[in-house]
């Protein structure tokens, strides 16, 4: 490529940060100086191309794979998984840790009382920032393993939401009463990723019970978090009051796709087991007919031995 062309698009793209940022700075305030300079913090439009080209992806990658066979990947999902547990696990340890001494308050913490407690909750955050991109590998093990099913718009518009968002709050309030969230999803991450790493080995899946009660607690953080949100807004400190708002109607958002997902998941399931053991034993009471289906079943069996 020319170094002209190259020029110009170098300008094009640092004039279209400049424009970018002017306006965010004018609709939002200045941003948190402790921050300047942080990777991928400067400029929204990193963040911006990398949720793009997820979505591109998303769009490409089944039909990349329609006519190819799935990737097994077990290995590759037991590190990715179990990383992702350790990782989980440190922000979560040093959340509550910053948050126990900096004396921050449940019911509103501003963003500038903690001290060098403030700072080591920034430093947490700007990883649970950074893990969203990480977590973007959630999809694309779908993609590759033709679990095209799991792709469900509640998957989608949660990966790409908060980590566009928690772009915006590591450059406006990164510490202060966002901690609160980000401690429960951390808690919450350790225990789903724990699940799915041991899920990729098949000896350990009869041992696994916890999957249910997964999204049962991310349902409880949602709620928690709205609580904690309000309390925020009825005892309001220095923290700034449109991040609260936005906030609770977020979690409104995940709480209604979540509940959507519980009920599709595990209730219809349940009522679909009880329908089948219901029919069954009506098919028993007949007589004949839960015999000749037991029968054929067992015909089935022989031949399949046989084979």
């Amino acid at each position: 490529m020319p170094c002209a062309v190259k020029g110009f698009i170098g300008d094009t793209m640092e004039s279209l940060d400049t424009t970018i940022n002017s306006y965010l700075d004018v609709w939002l305030g200045p941003r948190d100086p402790r921050v300047k300079g942080w990777f991928l913090l400067t400029n929204y439009r990193p963040t911006f191309l990398f949720s793009v080209l997820y979505l591109l992806i998303i769009w490409l990658g089944p039909k990349y794979m329609r006519n190819r066979q799935p990737f097994s990947s077990r290995g590759v999902l037991v590190v990715y998984n179990i990383g992702l547990t350790l990782l989980s696990l440190y922000m979560f340890y040093e959340l509550v840790t910053g948050v126990w001494e900096g004396g921050y308050s449940f019911f509103c913490q501003d963003t500038h009382s903690g001290g060098e407690a403030d700072l080591k909750i920034i430093r947490v955050l700007w990883w649970y920032y950074f893990s969203k991109f990480i977590e973007f590998m959630d999809t694309f093990f779908f993609i590759l393993r033709k679990n095209n099913h799991q792709i469900t718009i509640l998957h989608v518009y949660h990966h790409t939401t908060m980590l566009n968002i928690w772009w915006f709050v590591m450059n406006w309030v990164p510490c202060g009463h966002s901690y609160f969230g980000a401690t429960l999803n951390s808690f919450i991450h350790v225990l789903m990723y724990s699940y799915y790493g041991l899920s990729a080995i098949p000896s350990m899946r009869p041992y696994l019970w916890w999957k249910k009660y997964i999204t049962q607690g991310q349902l409880v953080q949602f709620v928690l978090t709205i609580i904690q949100t309000s309390c925020g807004v009825v005892w309001p400190c220095r923290f700034p009051m449109g991040w609260l708002y936005f906030q609770i109607g977020y979690m409104i958002s995940l709480i209604i796709l979540f509940t959507n997902f519980y009920v599709q998941t595990y209730n219809k399931k349940a009522a679909s087991r009880r329908k089948e053991y219901q029919n069954g034993s009506a098919a028993a009471m007949n007589g004949h007919t839960n015999s000749f289906s037991s029968f054929g079943n067992n015909v089935k069996q022989i031949k399949q031995r046989k084979d």
